[in-house]
């Protein structure tokens, strides 16, 4: 625990496993809908950085994306299925920070529910066209950093505290973890 949260009067550590994981995912990504999607390259994690739009997020808490099966960020999770994902829903809060494993398929009933017409613009021949796959990131941990009450009482938390002299923000961090899958931070 580090010296901010030691001044905190309020508890603002909470892990999260499960169904509550699951929900914590799904808030964060709904505001966020990209994140950095980052793999590894030669042994090295986080060589392969780019933005992505993440597709959608499943009851299992899956995640889902298209990508281009002649892009370098295909060529490296064909080779190293181990990704973390990193997004911010808000300038203030709504952080997350995932690791998993990606699977990369062919499946056309899984393109056409992940499909919207400006996708278009990178696959060029539609929702049928070849280069189209859809990678899948089942997540093995991770962790969020957020607000309890939402950033208008965290402002207001915050001016207080500015105020008194007193560490009164209103975050709330924890781990993540789904089914018996381990945590990394």
């Amino acid at each position: 625990m580090n010296s901010i949260n030691k001044n905190q009067p309020e508890d603002n550590r909470e892990d999260l496993q499960g169904a509550a994981a699951i929900k914590q995912i799904k808030a964060i990504i709904d505001k966020a809908k990209t994140c950095f999607f980052c793999t590894t390259v030669g042994g090295k994690a986080l060589a392969g950085i780019r933005p992505m739009n993440i597709r959608d997020v499943d009851d299992q808490g899956n995640l889902w994306f298209l990508m281009a099966n002649d892009s370098h960020a295909y060529q490296e999770v064909s080779a190293t299925p181990q990704v973390t994902l990193l997004a911010q829903g808000s300038p203030h809060s709504d952080f997350l920070h995932i690791t998993g494993e990606a699977l990369v398929l062919r499946d056309p009933a899984k393109i056409d529910e992940l499909w919207e017409p400006t996708l278009k613009t990178w696959f060029t021949e539609g929702k049928d066209d070849r280069r189209i796959a859809v990678v899948k990131v089942t997540p093995t941990g991770g962790y969020y950093w957020d607000t309890k009450h939402g950033n208008l009482v965290a402002g207001v938390k915050i001016l207080v505290g500015a105020l008194t002299g007193k560490t009164l923000d209103d975050s709330i961090e924890g781990t993540i973890q789904l089914g018996q899958r381990k945590t990394a931070r």
